[in-house]
């Protein structure tokens, strides 16, 4: 029997995907629920399994683009396992490495048409676009269509002149970005051009938290199964409280509508291999210390080993971004649409500041909360930075009611 494997529906909205690596070759015995392939949709990267055991035909290219239902190989079931899976291999593929050879002699007909025309030089309407966008003159690019005329691939491929070579590597790669970041593009570029954006700053003087941090650590750790007790918890604990005093910036815009939330789900963005997520701690406003830092942990495991899911990365009512794990001293983050606010924490210096008419020497933060100016008045995103600044200035008192150790769950 002939089984046609169909492209699953990754999520509710997801609409097509993008093969992005086969993890066998035509021809292979596959096992039932083996990966075979790994596709990107536009939120994550998920791996297809065959649904049975039998020699794998593909039907789809790495790269191609192909919609949620369609079918990108078969595999026959009635054909048996091979005895031997070393020699098999080699054979099939010997008939393969003659094929390029085969189209060797097309190359040189391509190159024939080297007399000079009326349409040399000329580009299509589509390359002329294509060439103008990226302002490369058409006498700079070589055409390879009919009677010298330039195509809208040679547009495509063309790139600009990069000056007199003086000596050493110029080499250039060109490699297709995958659906995942195409999609982060599209999202950034949109946040930017469709929302009020605007970034206010402030500092925090993370004094307070290192001494908890410092005392309490290696505790936490013990108690709690080697969980570290970091930043993003306090930070958490932080906005929640804050998106409780002002719930505008707990909200998003619906048309001319507003859509308030009585519950925080925090996005929180990490770096994979496969670009930026974005996964959601849900109801944080609910969980202890404890158990954000579980849900980070588990989260970002997730998303390093490519394992996270749609789901992991659906909703969410604000962000929280770190860039000072990269050294970033202060940075205007981006909003995550369609949320209304992101905060962005960066990396901790030693400063000197003004503590009671003295100068002093304390683990200074810039922190930054970008939001959407049409939704969040000035008087409210002021305010919900101060109330995070002022939370973790003051963590005992304001974020664990007096009880570091009761709250820290030791």
């Amino acid at each position: 029997m002939i089984l046609e494997m169909k492209v699953p529906s990754p999520g509710e909205s997801i609409k097509e995907v993008e093969i992005a690596t086969w993890l066998v070759k035509d021809g292979d015995y596959v096992e039932k629920d083996q990966a075979i392939a790994e596709v990107d949709s536009d939120k994550a990267t998920l791996e297809l399994p065959a649904e049975m055991s039998g020699v794998i035909t593909l039907k789809a290219e790495e790269g191609d683009t192909v919609a949620v239902g369609a079918v990108v190989c078969l595999i026959d079931t009635d054909a048996a396992k091979p005895a031997g899976d070393a020699p098999a291999a080699p054979a099939a593929e010997a008939p393969k490495a003659e094929a390029p050879k085969a189209e060797a002699p097309k190359a040189a007909p391509a190159q024939a048409p080297a007399a000079t025309s009326y349409a040399a030089g000329t580009p299509s309407p589509a390359a002329r676009k294509i060439l103008d966008e990226k302002n490369i003159a058409p006498a700079a690019v070589s055409g390879t269509g009919k009677g010298g005329r330039i195509t809208k691939d040679d547009a495509v491929n063309a790139v600009p002149s990069m000056g007199t070579p003086t000596g050493g590597s110029r080499g250039t790669e060109r490699t297709k970005l995958s659906m995942l970041r195409r999609k982060v593009a599209e999202r950034l570029v949109s946040a930017k051009n469709e929302t009020a954006m605007l970034t206010t700053f402030n500092e925090v003087n993370m004094t307070p938290i290192n001494q908890i941090r410092n005392e309490y650590k290696d505790a936490f750790k013990a108690k709690h199964g080697g969980l570290g007790l970091g930043f993003m918890s306090f930070f958490t604990k932080a906005v929640t409280r804050a998106l409780q005093l002002y719930p505008d910036v707990n909200s998003m815009m619906d048309g001319d509508y507003k859509i308030a939330y009585d519950f925080a789900d925090i996005s929180i963005a990490v770096s994979g291999p496969k670009g930026l997520m974005v996964p959601v701690v849900r109801n944080a406003e609910l969980l202890t210390f404890r158990g954000i830092e579980a849900e980070i942990k588990r989260l970002a495991l997730r998303a390093r080993d490519g394992q996270i899911t749609v789901d992991d990365m659906t909703g969410g009512t604000f962000t929280i971004t770190n860039g000072g794990v990269f050294g970033s001293m202060l940075s205007t983050p981006i909003i995550n649409p369609p949320q209304s606010g992101i905060l962005g924490m960066h990396n901790i210096i030693e400063r000197p500041i003004a503590v009671n008419g003295k100068v002093e020497i304390h683990p200074m933060m810039y922190v930054a909360l970008s939001y959407d100016h049409r939704i969040i008045d000035g008087r409210e995103s002021v305010g919900f930075l101060v109330a995070v600044k002022e939370a973790l200035e003051n963590p005992v008192e304001l974020l664990m009611n007096g009880d570091a150790k009761r709250a820290l769950e030791l």
